[in-house]
């Protein structure tokens, strides 16, 4: 008898693909009463054992929340500082040619996986269960990263609150020296907690929660005006960023094309690297958020689209940060390259210059930490979504608390702030850039977009997801895909883990502080804790198993348990 697979909506019916060993993909027949449900279960669950899956209320709600995750701080903060340091205009060439055989083949692939197999970034894995252990690499980085990431946002919120100050240019210029972060000697030394700063955080943390205890149908309404909001305020930056003397010449210095630059490695290392955070590769949410897509959505477009909207916000923040910038260096009559500034600098001392330029300062100050702050917070609350999803999939589908979602979010925040309280002592800033420098750096993130290449393409099959993708969509994406995935992706990803590991200098704060050797002992230990979860994990089922690969069904890939559309009717 034939079996077949929904669309998620409940109005057509598709020849079900071959599903992974093991894995029960969404399945649920046209059914009236199901309509628009999908329907998952657990790896080895019996065919009467499933459990409802929310769907997006519509499908904008989806995009909306793949913008506010994958556009964030670093397309503001990081992007214009790489692209001036690396040649300016030139610096477009390596970062569109990697966006095609990198980014947007391994956007395409995680959205795409988790709509087809209805699952979080764990149980996406039973296509290969050799290799779940990629499943929990994603969620130790998206964890470490929603620890870590908030502290930004903390620092927004606490300036947000003293823009209506009087002394907002004083204290905007001490952002990073003592007033916010007031640095201590050294890791050894963390010295006393900010009660400001604690409160801040506590403040953005419960603000998190109540965007993500609901679920997606609470998530996908509040991203519309948290991924919106930053570019109406980029809009008027831009506008009176242009205006200002000296604009023309800092937009020049972005743009000017410095060919030479093409013949370095470390541009196009730069380039790699910024696409795979920019992008929010490797971290799972991206898989979680395609999961609660409905079956037929067309993904393959939406990865296009995505991707256009990242790299556009990318290259025309570039715009207002050196028009900004370019007035800050003619005002204090030095170049340009003494002034331009990459990350927190730029955001917390450059932007705030310009903002007390304009007339009611503090309006226009408040305003701008408020974009901070909506940048930050959709990506914040979309990756503790992402990371919630997986811990939730794990449970039986039989168990169905009714406020397991609220519990899993408040152990979830409460956990992490609880780590984040080293971070807002005198030597937070040592921990936070420990946190950013090794748990979700640019090699965790690469090893990540490596196996998953590797697994779907070599492992999975990459003719058989393809075919498992027309079944979604309707038609078979360009095989320049396949060819992504199967040959350049992987080599483009191992080329540049390996510049990375070969280059590796040790963390130094501000050129001037050398972390302690057991810092960098830590900090490896956040790295390898990721990492390591693909062998180890591999290595344990191996031995675990008994008889021939072969003889055992759950680690073959092409062992598939079926739901029968009359079970689920």
């Amino acid at each position: 008898m034939s079996h077949y697979v929904t669309n998620g909506g409940g109005n057509h019916l598709y020849p079900s693909a071959p599903m992974a060993n093991g894995s029960l993909v969404a399945t649920v027949a046209a059914c009236p009463e199901k309509k628009g449900v999908v329907v998952t279960g657990g790896a080895g669950a019996s065919p009467g054992a499933y459990q409802e899956r929310e769907t997006w209320t519509r499908q904008m709600d989806f995009i909306m929340s793949c913008v506010g995750f994958a556009v964030g701080l670093g397309n503001v903060w990081r992007f214009p500082y790489l692209c001036y340091k690396n040649g300016g205009g030139v610096f477009l060439i390596p970062y569109l040619l990697i966006v095609f055989i990198g980014g947007i083949p391994i956007f395409f692939l995680e959205i795409a996986l988790g709509q087809f197999m209805k699952a979080g970034s764990i149980n996406v894995w039973n296509i290969a269960p050799l290799f779940k252990g990629l499943g929990y690499s994603s969620m130790v980085i998206v964890f470490f990263c929603n620890t870590y990431y908030i502290m930004v946002l903390a620092w927004g919120f606490y300036y947000l609150i003293h823009s209506f100050t009087a002394n907002l240019i004083s204290g905007n210029n001490s952002c990073t020296g003592n007033k916010v972060l007031n640095i201590s000697s050294g890791l050894d030394e963390p010295g006393s907690m900010s009660w400001e700063l604690t409160l801040c955080l506590m403040a953005v943390w419960i603000m998190v929660y109540f965007c993500v205890w609901k679920g997606v149908k609470s998530t996908g309404k509040i991203v519309y005006f948290t991924a919106t909001f930053p570019y109406v305020v980029l809009i008027i930056l831009f506008v009176r960023g242009v205006t200002l003397p000296g604009a023309y010449e800092g937009i020049m210095y972005y743009i000017k094309p410095n060919w030479s630059k093409l013949q370095e490695a470390q541009v196009w290392i730069d380039a790699g690297t910024q696409i795979f955070f920019s992008y929010a590769i490797g971290l799972g949410a991206l898989t979680a958020l395609g999961s609660y897509n409905r079956f037929n959505n067309d993904c393959y477009k939406d990865a296009f689209v995505l991707a256009l909207i990242n790299s556009g916000t990318s290259f025309f923040a570039g715009f207002v940060v050196f028009s900004i910038l370019g007035f800050m260096a003619a005002e204090q009559g030095v170049d340009i390259s003494q002034v331009a500034e990459s990350g927190p600098g730029l955001a917390f001392i450059a932007y705030p210059k310009a903002v007390s330029l304009m007339p009611v300062a503090p309006l226009w100050a408040a305003l701008f930490f408020f974009m901070l702050l909506m940048l930050g917070l959709d990506s914040q609350f979309v990756g503790v979504e992402g990371f919630v999803t997986g811990i939730l999939d794990l449970f039986p589908a039989s168990y169905n608390h009714k406020y397991k979602r609220e519990i899993a979010v408040a152990l979830c925040c409460g956990l992490c702030f609880i780590i984040d309280l080293s971070m807002v002592t005198q030597g937070g800033m040592y921990v936070f850039q420990l946190f950013d420098y090794y748990s979700a750096s640019g090699m965790t993130l690469l090893w990540q977009a490596f196996w998953e290449c590797v697994v779907v393409a070599w492992v999975y099959g990459a003719d058989r997801f393809m075919d498992d993708v027309a079944r979604m969509i309707g038609y078979r994406p360009f095989p320049w895909m396949k060819w992504c995935w199967a040959f350049i992706t992987p080599c483009v990803c191992i080329g540049i883990f390996l510049f990375h590991l070969v280059n590796y200098k040790p963390l130094t704060y501000n050129t001037d502080y050398i972390y302690p050797w057991w810092g960098e002992v830590i900090g490896w230990c956040m790295a390898l804790s990721s990492m390591l979860c693909i062998p180890v994990s591999l290595l344990y089922k191996l031995f675990r198993a008994k008889g021939s690969f072969s003889q055992v069904p759950h680690l073959n890939s092409r062992y598939s348990v079926w739901i029968h559309v009359s079970s689920v009717c």
